[in-house]
């Protein structure tokens, strides 16, 4: 059973920065996808960016430029970067994991919130 744990979330000032770390443990394939999703209130879940295990890369628009996603395969762990923070990226951020031929066969983090004051 595969468990992630999210850090890093909290309060920032616009343009400000932050890094969130999604540490993975337990039966995890050394190919899974890791990534990101954020849900703010009322609102769906949707994607930020995902990185493959040889480390290619997807981004959400609203991402693209300012975010930037990074593993560490012998740590299971997975980095989102994520610069020029604006209030609309308030939101949970999730961590997730999958394996690249079943991506419907999620597993998520508990969840980390990340405020942007204006």
């Amino acid at each position: 059973q595969v468990q992630l744990v999210e850090s890093g979330g909290g309060l920032v000032q616009t343009g400000g920065s932050l890094r969130l770390s999604c540490a993975a443990s337990g039966s995890i394939f050394s190919f899974n996808t890791m990534g990101w999703y954020r849900q703010a209130p009322g609102k769906q879940r949707d994607l930020v960016a995902t990185i493959t295990n040889d480390g290619r890369t997807i981004y959400a628009d609203s991402a693209k430029g300012r975010f930037t996603i990074s593993r560490d395969n012998a740590k299971n762990t997975v980095y989102l970067r994520m610069n020029s923070l604006k209030p609309g990226d308030t939101a949970v951020y999730y961590c997730v994991t999958y394996p690249p031929p079943t991506p419907w066969d999620k597993t998520w983090g508990q969840g980390t919130q990340v405020t942007v004051s204006s």
